[in-house]
């Protein structure tokens, strides 16, 4: 096991006081989410220790938190319950009351380089500072950071936050604005911090179906507790594969039903290609097995990329193909795709609100399928804190994992060029240590930087 020393752990507040009195509700996205679900980030960058004295790097970004946290209220405050309109508990909400935002700074052995060798989910972790919901909320911090600095050169920032609060684009926005802050003094994109947009005026249709089957973003049940959680992690295993641009042209191509038809994206390509062989895998030897798909709707709904707060959508793909083939897989996730228009999700959401946030049956939310994401809207290599330095190589989860398992597409850090993505994928050991060894993953020879 690497060695990661903990130095000490503090809380840091934003420079300027909080309005008194001021409050953050949550959407009926947010609220769709358990507590119990975060979301955890882990960004590496290169370092001269030559010019840099071990300690200078986490002084620096430390003050640079401390800026940016007074442009996100809702990151520093506590979540609280509303006032119920009927039996029961309310809905969360967030009090803005300045508390802060806990942090680790740690050191850890060797260089950054050494480290990315042989990393997997049981070192990354140790980089990633998380504590479970207490019983009384209000005490409990809803975002964490954790600084490392490696003695050889180089550091690692993880942050880990609450799925109720941000979904995994809100997480890497906040890392960006720190960057922006720590290294400019100032922000390109600001926060945006406001609801969901309005109703529609004549759209409500009394007792109205909602268009997408939601899935909330948990494994199980409503009682998934840590200890099952912990079984979860032991049960699986974390790949990160890097395709270049030339293996997703190359993977495009091969999902294209003929030539001169409409070209795939990269997304429905890789996920169509993790998604056949995934099926593969667990035995189906006609057909694909049962995918959930999760989708970034902000551009879809005209809000800014700064819009702060859960705005994913997750459909259930019931593919009609019996194959299990790349192009079957990648055919259906974009006739899937092709349902999301703005009208279609504003119906859903507006059916949300008019029944209160309530959620459709257990088995709608049942996360059962294979889960996917596509964050490709996120982009770490705008994430610079020094000059001359972008990540040189990310890692992002979603937990707790979905017990079928779970894969995120994901730009690439890298400079290898615009189509270049990472793929993250979480499946039971058995079946993970069968994909590396799949001849349709072979066949595109990514290169494996998690999972060996």
């Amino acid at each position: 096991m690497a060695e990661v020393n903990y130095i000490c752990k503090r809380t840091v507040v934003s420079t300027k006081p909080v309005q008194p009195g001021k409050s953050h509700p949550l959407s009926v996205l947010d609220r769709l989410v358990e507590p119990s679900r975060h979301v955890m980030v882990v960004y590496y960058y290169r370092t001269d220790r030559s010019r840099e004295r071990l300690g200078e790097v986490t002084q620096k970004l430390r003050e640079g938190l401390a800026e940016v946290l007074t442009y996100f209220p809702p990151v520093t405050g506590r979540l609280v319950r509303t006032e119920s309109r009927g039996s029961g508990e309310g809905g969360w909400s967030v009090k803005c009351n300045d508390a802060g935002v806990r942090m680790v700074e740690a050191r850890a052995k060797g260089s950054v380089e050494d480290w990315l060798r042989n990393v997997d989910w049981e070192k990354e972790k140790r980089l990633i500072h998380w504590e479970e919901m207490y019983h009384k909320p209000y005490f409990w911090s809803t975002f964490y950071v954790q600084l490392t600095e490696f003695e050889g050169g180089g550091y690692a920032i993880g942050l880990s936050c609450s799925h109720l609060l941000s979904d995994p684009i809100c997480a890497t926005v906040l890392i960006k604005a720190w960057a922006d802050v720590t290294l400019r003094g100032k922000m390109t994109s600001p926060p945006l911090f406001h609801q969901l947009p309005a109703h529609r005026p004549g759209s409500r249709t009394p007792n109205k179906d909602p268009f997408i089957n939601l899935c909330s973003q948990r494994p199980t049940s409503t009682n998934q507790s840590a200890t099952s959680s912990a079984s979860v992690h032991g049960k699986h295993k974390t790949i990160s594969l890097s395709f270049s641009d030339q293996m997703v042209r190359s993977c495009v191509a091969s999902a294209q039903a003929h030539a001169g038809g409409p070209s795939p994206s990269p997304f429905e390509a890789l996920a169509g290609l993790i998604w056949a062989v995934v099926s593969k895998i667990k035995g189906r030897r006609d057909g694909l097995v049962g995918l959930t798909m999760g989708l970034d709707i902000r551009k879809l709904l005209g809000l800014d990329d700064g819009f702060f707060g859960n705005c994913m959508v997750y459909s259930q793909i019931q593919p009609n193909s019996e194959e299990n083939c790349l192009l079957a897989a990648a055919m259906a996730i974009r006739e899937e795709k092709a349902k999301f228009e703005k009208e279609k999700v504003m119906d859903l959401i507006e059916w949300l609100e008019d029944n209160d946030g309530s959620k459709p049956t257990q088995q709608t939310l049942a996360c059962s399928d294979l889960l996917c994401l596509n964050l490709e809207s996120i982009d770490p290599r705008w994430a610079i804190f020094e000059d001359g330095s972008s990540p040189i190589q990310t890692s992002l989860y979603i937990e707790p994992t979905c017990d079928r398992g779970q894969f995120l597409v994901l730009p690439s850090p890298s400079e290898d060029g615009p189509l270049s993505r990472t793929v993250m994928i979480k499946l039971p050991r058995d079946e993970a240590d069968k994909l590396l060894e799949d001849d349709l993953i072979l066949q595109f020879a990514p290169t494996v930087l998690m999972g060996v």
